[in-house]
């Protein structure tokens, strides 16, 4: 399919263009220390993939690595219905749903989520009458999906490693020609545009 074709060509890009993407950042925008990651915490996103989209850094960061393989769609469905599910007036929540439905359910949805057939037609039929809860299934199934495909891929990119690796071991792997920074400002660009 067309996506299948745009997610192989958006990896093999970012696969060409993993050891360069630093030096076509523009100028370095450095990150005061109070909004720096501790190691600690980046190595917590490893453990799964709720601990990393529930801390800002973690999100952004995963976010920039979505959008490098082109399916930030799904991170986008995931945080517009965290915040629709947050939603206090009643008199809200029908266009706001509406909004989410057709920008990443409906069949013409320019950012369309990857849903099965039953799962977009239950939601379709959730729209009729809105609650907080009516896309908790599709946000589900989307977080699983991210969770079996792109959570264990962003583990192994220099968008997460660059953030592990002990501070003042370098960027990422030795064939990298990278400038030698400490490691936690490395991301700090790509992050700070996505955040």
């Amino acid at each position: 399919s067309a996506k299948d074709m745009k997610h192989r060509l958006g990896f093999l890009l970012q696969k060409s263009e993993s050891c360069d993407y630093s030096s076509s950042q523009g100028k370095k925008e450095k990150i005061p220390s109070s909004q720096r990651v501790s190691q600690e915490e980046v190595r917590k996103w490893a453990d799964s993939l709720e601990n990393l989209i529930h801390h800002d850094r973690g999100l952004a960061a995963f976010r920039a690595f979505l959008k490098s393989e082109y399916s930030e769609e799904n991170i986008e469905f995931w945080v517009s219905c965290e915040d629709y599910k947050k939603t206090k007036s009643p008199a809200k929540l029908s266009p706001k749903a509406r909004k989410i439905y057709d920008e990443f359910i409906s069949v013409q949805a320019a950012k369309e989520v990857n849903l099965d057939s039953c799962t977009r037609e239950k939601t379709s039929h959730n729209m009729l009458e809105p609650t907080l809860s009516c896309f908790d299934e599709a946000q589900r199934k989307i977080f699983t999906l991210m969770e079996k495909d792109s959570y264990r891929r962003f583990l192994k990119s220099p968008y997460y490693l660059d953030l592990v690796s002990p501070p003042g071991a370098g960027c990422g792997p030795e064939n990298c020609k990278r400038s030698h920074t400490h490691t936690l400002d490395c991301n700090s660009n790509i992050i700070s545009q996505c955040a």
